[in-house]
């Protein structure tokens, strides 16, 4: 059973919503990456959600393009970002999923991302813009190194390719709240209670809802309906404030607690 089943089953045992953390790898630094995550970790985030900057994204916000502009300029990577995790996988308890676009792993080649991934301990991948169509070979390439692949599926997706999405996928689907894209929201969407609901109506895999998710009141609320809540444009902002800080993994530590205090509290 892989990491990321076990964190989904002891969840459900314990009748808890998860808690899926999103920051994008060299935002502010490749170091404080580091320590970024190590506070995430330590502050009671369920699974690790870690983006790969890429310079010309589809559905990312401004908070969160502008993390990858970042990034970037601090000469984040896909290599980069899987070095730093090797090295620090061992001082991580939760899962770790990587969140990117197609072409920085055909630029790496889809073998040797496998390979990089594997021996950097990571548990999951998410590749946003790859239809199910043309995945086959990468879908086998990751089966062959067992890392989960992670389906994403909209308000706006049929019933007929969610069922070929849930065929595609291993360890939790990632459920789009709403359309359009990232950012910090006051209210969650009217599709988000329907899509979990459609979602389950074609199989039992674990659902983490994300997009517009960022206080405690969403995460309780996204309780109602899925296994867990993805928080990213939220703690993004927290990063992008607060970056140039001595205190910025103060700062992360505290935001995440504030949901886990608040937000994360045992189903009905």
């Amino acid at each position: 059973m892989s990491r990321l089943n076990k964190t989904f089953k002891t969840l459900r045992q314990a009748e808890r919503t998860g808690l899926v953390t999103y920051v994008t790898a060299g935002d502010p630094t490749v170091t404080r990456t580091e320590s970024i995550l190590r506070t995430l970790d330590a502050s009671g985030a369920d699974v690790l959600e870690i983006g790969v900057p890429f310079s010309d994204p589809l559905a990312d916000g401004p908070v969160i393009q502008r993390a990858s502009e970042r990034a970037l300029a601090a000469g984040s990577t896909l290599t980069s970002t899987l070095n730093t995790l090797e090295k620090m996988r061992a001082s991580l308890k939760a899962p770790i999923v990587i969140f990117t676009y197609v072409n920085p792993i055909l630029s790496l080649g889809v073998d040797e991302f496998g390979a990089r991934a594997s021996a950097a301990g990571i548990d999951g991948v998410l590749v946003l813009d790859l239809p199910v169509e043309e995945g086959k070979s990468f879908l086998d390439a990751m089966a062959k190194v067992e890392i989960d692949t992670i389906g994403l599926i909209s308000p706006t997706t049929t019933t007929i390719r969610m069922k070929e999405t849930v065929k595609c996928s291993r360890g939790f689907l990632y459920g789009i709240s709403r359309l359009g894209v990232t950012g910090v929201r006051t209210e969650l969407s009217q599709d988000a209670e329907a899509l979990v609901q459609r979602i389950r109506s074609v199989s039992d895999m674990p659902v983490a809802l994300g997009f517009g998710i960022s206080s405690p009141e969403h995460v309780r609320e996204v309780g109602r309906w899925a296994d867990a809540a993805v928080v990213g444009s939220g703690l993004v902002s927290v990063i992008a404030e607060f970056g140039e800080s001595e205190d910025l993994e103060e700062r992360v530590g505290s935001y995440v607690s504030w949901l886990v205090s608040n937000g994360l509290q045992k189903k009905s």
